[in-house]
């Protein structure tokens, strides 16, 4: 059942039962809902409700006489809930100040961003992280060299001299004179934009124009769209705070060894968060919505703003039962701050 299928009543009775589970930890009574909820209701009108919720999957009764507690499902309600009156804020005192002493003392984008998430972890007690993504490398020029058959070596040369090779198989084998062709066109119409929007411009045209009369043209964006498919990021991921999960007794030690293998991986968060991300604002994953089930046991938080090419990511990984207003502010209020912070720097 989504959350738009509930009644007013019922959403407002999970979300307290959520609130008071979160602020406790312990299975929550009819009783303690119905003095919390605003609704005016007697204790069995609620618990009327809470049947109904647990029948919905919602919540459930750890033990026959117990109260009642949330499931990811009313997490995400109550999340939802949260995100739909949300206004951007500021996060706290002693967070911006924290950045502000790095940005006095800093002036690369990298360095600054290298400091969140020992301030989000330190104020959260929880994971901290932080994606700086500069935009991507530049395109300086493409070339493709035929190798055995219908393979190609495809050099990508980006600003700075970095030059990556890929091996691929095109769909047909090609003539030496239609590469330097396709490789013109490329140069000419993509040389000096980020691979990024190199890659959305070429798979935008491919779209536009699927019955292309132009052979060189066509072929020229069916191999930069393979070429540029699986080129790496140029992502630089920060983590801070896996001992801040230590004394989080919902969490096994085997799940924080799965937690801490994914960190010190970080390839692999990075490719979950990319999973999660895909544009500015608030992402929150919970429990079992996460892909990877080493997270299953815990929320992702994250805040992404995004400022020319640039995009700056911001999060925290926690316990499932975690203060989500707070952690919401806490992360949304420190991507906002590192955006000025960076703008007053450069």
């Amino acid at each position: 059942m989504d959350s738009f299928e509930l009644s007013d009543r019922s959403r407002q009775v999970l979300a307290t039962l959520v609130r008071e589970h979160i602020e406790s930890g312990e299975p929550v009574s009819s009783q303690m809902v119905a003095s919390n909820c605003g609704l005016g209701v007697s204790s069995a009108t609620v618990r009327s409700v809470l049947v109904h919720l647990e029948e919905t999957g919602f919540v459930h009764q750890p033990h026959t006489s117990a109260g009642r507690v949330p499931t990811d499902q009313a997490y995400r309600i109550f999340v939802d809930m949260l995100l739909q009156d949300w206004r951007p804020g500021r996060p706290p005192p002693g967070v911006e100040h924290q950045l502000r002493r790095q940005a006095g003392r800093l002036a690369l984008f990298d360095d600054l961003l290298a400091g969140v998430p020992q301030a989000v972890s330190k104020a959260a007690h929880q994971l901290g992280f932080a994606v700086a993504d500069d935009g991507g490398a530049v395109l300086e020029h493409i070339q493709f060299v035929p190798l055995e058959g219908s393979r190609l070596l495809v050099v990508v040369v980006a600003r700075g001299n970095r030059v990556t090779q890929k091996a691929i198989e095109a769909d047909e084998q090609v003539r030496p004179d239609d590469l330097v062709q396709a490789a013109n066109y490329l140069n000419t119409e993509f040389g000096g934009l980020p691979l990024r929007q190199v890659r959305a411009a070429v798979l935008a045209r491919l779209e536009q124009e699927r019955t292309l009369y132009d052979q060189v043209l066509a072929r020229a964006l069916k191999l930069a769209r393979m070429s540029l498919d699986q080129l790496p990021a140029q992502q630089t991921l920060h983590v801070e705070g896996l001992a801040s999960l230590l004394d989080e007794t919902s969490v096994s030690r085997a799940t924080l060894r799965a937690l801490m293998e994914m960190v010190e991986r970080k390839e692999r968060l990075l490719y979950l968060l990319n999973q999660y991300i895909d544009g500015p604002g608030i992402t929150v994953v919970i429990g079992d919505e996460h892909r990877a089930p080493g997270l299953k046991p815990f929320s992702l938080i994250a805040a992404t703003t995004v400022e020319g090419a640039r995009v700056r990511t911001v999060g925290l990984i926690g316990p499932i039962r975690m203060h989500y207003s707070k952690a919401i502010a806490l992360v949304d209020g420190t991507a906002r701050a590192v955006t000025r912070l960076l703008r007053d720097v450069h």
